[in-house]
């Protein structure tokens, strides 16, 4: 019939429409103006704390000989990753809360995503690989040396990174090979996968899938190597008869432990969980918590217990003490 557009003409109107999203709004905190400058400063002096206590424990473990344990290596990498997984998300969530423009491009978006599922999911086998560590030094400590010697924890360390980056690329990439065409507004304060998928106009079934059970299987993994680790070491304590060394024990073991249980706790309930149940504003102050407050709190766990590194802390800061004392002195 005439005047009536053919299916060709109106598959033509239909693409028209359909505009590729280039960019991305992190709507984030929805707050007047005063909450928004509080929440800059609150937000920055976390980060300042974290990028200080982390990074400051780096440099610790680098610089006192007496820190080149595994251990301590092990634990300087999990302060490194700690500061670059809060320096993902939080410079970017700061300069939000003061302007207008809250857009981040397409890439910057997938970068971010990549970068942050990178540095979480290396921090599970890492903390995983840390159990071990602490299980091998306990259970049998004569053997230490030997079992964790350079050639076993540089490659723990090598095969976490490698793990993480491999979770990252699956993630970002199928994220990112959906269309967004609906909106571009994301109800979150960084690229993070469900707010993503919430936005697309593609059918997100598969990422789901891939989330669900790549989460849940890296939790899985990491979670038993961890119980296991510790459930060898509970028997090496029953057979402990000194009660000093059951107390050392238990200082060393119960700090990491206690970022464990944190760490994989806010991860379990952020991802592996139908996603009918994921409520994006309270997953909003969830995922806070893990990129922003664990970074902060794990300097504070790891070293406010442990007596080595409070006993290179105070040589270190003596050092500058008395390098301050005699450049006075020196000038006087």
């Amino acid at each position: 019939m005439l005047g009536m557009p053919s299916h060709l003409d109106s598959h033509r109107i239909q693409l028209k429409n359909v505009t590729e999203v280039t960019m991305f709004i992190l709507t984030g905190f929805m707050a007047d103006f005063e909450m928004q400058v509080f929440l800059f400063l609150l937000f920055l002096a976390i980060y300042l704390f974290t990028l200080i206590g982390n990074l400051g424990l780096v440099i610790l473990v680098i610089g006192d000989s007496r820190l080149h344990t595994p251990m301590y290596y092990f634990l300087s990498v999990l302060s490194f990753l700690d500061a670059c997984y809060s320096s993902v998300v939080t410079p970017k969530m700061l300069v939000n809360f003061l302007s207008e423009n809250k857009a981040i491009s397409f890439i910057g978006c997938a970068t971010q995503m990549f970068l942050f599922v990178t540095f979480g999911s290396t921090e599970c086998f890492l903390l995983a690989a840390m159990a071990y560590d602490r299980y091998v030094a306990i259970y049998n400590p004569l053997l230490y040396s030997v079992s964790m010697s350079p050639s076993v924890y540089v490659p723990l360390i090598i095969a976490s990174y490698v793990g993480g980056i491999l979770n990252a690329s699956v993630h970002t990439g199928a994220t990112f090979s959906l269309s967004f065409c609906a909106s571009n507004e994301v109800r979150h304060i960084f690229c993070d996968i469900p707010p993503l998928l919430a936005i697309s106009c593609s059918d997100t079934h598969i990422n789901q899938i891939l989330l669900f059970y790549f989460v849940g299987s890296i939790e899985i993994v990491t979670i038993l190597i961890v119980l296991i680790s510790y459930g060898f070491i509970l028997l090496a304590i029953l057979r402990m008869k000194s009660a000093e060394g059951r107390r050392k024990v238990f200082s060393t073991c119960g700090s990491h432990l206690t970022g464990v249980s944190i760490y994989h706790g806010t991860i379990l309930f952020m991802y592996v969980r139908p996603s009918s149940s994921y409520a994006l504003d309270h997953d909003m102050i969830v995922s806070i918590f893990y990129t922003i407050v664990i970074p902060m709190l794990n300097p504070i766990i790891y070293s406010l217990r442990n007596k080595d590194v409070k006993e290179a802390t105070k040589r270190v800061l003596g050092k500058i003490w008395c390098g301050n004392r005699s450049i006075f002195h020196t000038d006087h």
